[in-house]
C-alpha cells in the first residue's frame, strides 16, 4: 500500500523485452537505500515488484495486462519517474490509501498556470467518471490529490482538473505535464468498492435476510 506521497523522481536508465512484458531499470537512491528483493515500489503509480538491485538503482518485470492499461509501457531511458515506497506499519497517511494498482490512463487536455499554483485538465474514460468526484481522491502519476472540479454527468466527455501547488510542482514529475501527454489513474479504492457492492444490490433485494 502507498499514500500517493511522492518521496523522489527517479529515472529510467533500461528497458529490455522480458518475455510479453518490459523489464525495467531504475536510478532511485532514496528507494532502495532499504529495498529487498521482492518489495514494492511505486513508479509513477504503478507498484511494481523488486528482482534486481544496486547502490542506487533497481529492477522490476513489469507484466503484460500493465502495459496495457498503464502509460508505463511509453517510458524510455532518460524518462523521469515518480517513486514511492510501500507505507510502513504505523507511518503516517500523508495523502490517501493508494494500491498502485492503476485503473486506467488520462490524456492532459489543458495546463492553466496561475500565481501560486498550475490547474491541469484531464480526460476520464468512461467507465471512470462515477468514481471521481469533486473534493474526492485521486492519484494522478501515483500522486495522491484533490479533485478540484469535474464534469457534469451529462457532459459528452468526462473530465476532471487537478490543482497543483509549487511543493508538488517540484517535487513530482507533473511540473512537467503538458497537453497531450498520458496519465496513469487511480480512483479512490472506497469508491470502487460502493460501485461494486451497488452492482450487487439489484439480485440481492428480496432475498432472504
Amino acid at each position: 500500500m502507498f499514500t500517493g506521497i511522492v518521496e523522489e523522481i527517479g529515472t529510467v536508465t533500461h528497458t529490455e523485452p522480458s518475455g510479453d512484458g518490459v523489464r525495467l531499470t531504475v536510478t532511485a537512491p532514496r528507494a532502495v537505500s532499504d529495498a529487498a528483493h521482492g518489495d514494492s515500489i511505486s513508479v509513477s503509480g504503478v507498484c511494481l515488484t523488486v528482482v534486481d538491485q544496486g547502490e542506487d538503482w533497481f529492477t522490476a518485470d513489469v507484466m503484460r495486462q500493465t502495459l496495457d492499461v498503464t502509460a508505463i509501457g511509453g517510458v524510455t531511458a532518460g524518462t523521469p519517474v515518480n517513486i514511492e515506497r510501500a507505507t510502513a506499519a504505523g507511518g503516517r497517511l500523508g495523502g490517501h490509501i493508494v494500491q498502485g494498482h492503476v485503473d486506467g490512463t488520462g490524456r492532459v487536455l489543458e495546463v492553466r498556470p496561475g500565481t501560486q499554483w498550475r490547474v491541469i485538465r484531464i480526460s476520464l474514460p468512461a467507465e471512470l467518471a462515477p468514481l471521481v468526484v469533486d473534493k474526492g481522491s485521486i492519484a494522478l502519476d501515483g500522486v495522491s490529490l484533490t479533485v478540484s472540479a469535474a464534469s457534469d454527468p451529462s457532459a459528452d466527455e468526462a473530465w476532471f482538473e487537478v490543482s497543483l501547488i509549487p511543493e508538488t510542482l517540484a517535487a513530482t514529475t507533473l511540473g512537467e505535464r503538458v497537453p497531450g501527454d498520458i496519465v496513469n489513474l487511480e480512483t479512490d479504492i472506497l469508491a470502487r468498492h460502493v460501485q461494486r457492492l451497488l452492482a450487487f444490490a439489484p439480485a440481492t433485494e428480496g432475498g432472504s435476510r
